[in-house]
């Protein structure tokens, strides 16, 4: 296994046996992503933050999709850490109910500022990861 997390040459984790350390890294760097999605930029003199997927919000439609396209690649690594089926369907429907309200025009920015889904869908997988004893 290199130092970025991967295993195999396919570039797959390990479904068992998968590292420790190579886990908590891997949640790690999904909870950053997840960071700069939803919750990197304060708005000044408050606690009220809001990320990237915000910003593409405000592109009608299609900046909804594409911050849904950034928002899978949470999923896909949740697959190769081996969460469950009901992990995958809970961040796929996150993902599906930002992406519908977020492509809302202005009312989407809002939705995508309040709801977070890529944080609670870190949240959701590290909550996985801890009750299988793997963080």
């Amino acid at each position: 296994m290199n130092d970025t997390g991967y295993g195999t040459a396919s570039g797959a984790y390990a479904r068992d046996g998968y590292e420790r350390d190579g886990v908590r890294r891997a949640s790690e760097r999904l909870e950053s992503l997840a960071r700069l999605l939803d919750s990197s930029i304060r708005v000044p003199g408050t606690r009220f933050t809001f990320g990237l997927d915000s910003i593409l919000s405000l592109v009608p439609v299609v900046g909804s999709f594409v911050g849904a396209g950034v928002s899978a690649y949470l999923v896909i690594e949740a697959y190769r850490l081996g969460a469950p089926r009901a992990t995958l369907a809970a961040m796929l429907a996150n993902i599906g109910l930002d992406t519908v309200l977020g492509s809302i025009p202005v009312i989407g920015f809002v939705f995508d500022a309040l709801y977070k889904a890529n944080n609670r869908n870190v949240a959701i997988l590290r909550r996985h990861l801890a009750r299988a004893g793997r963080l």
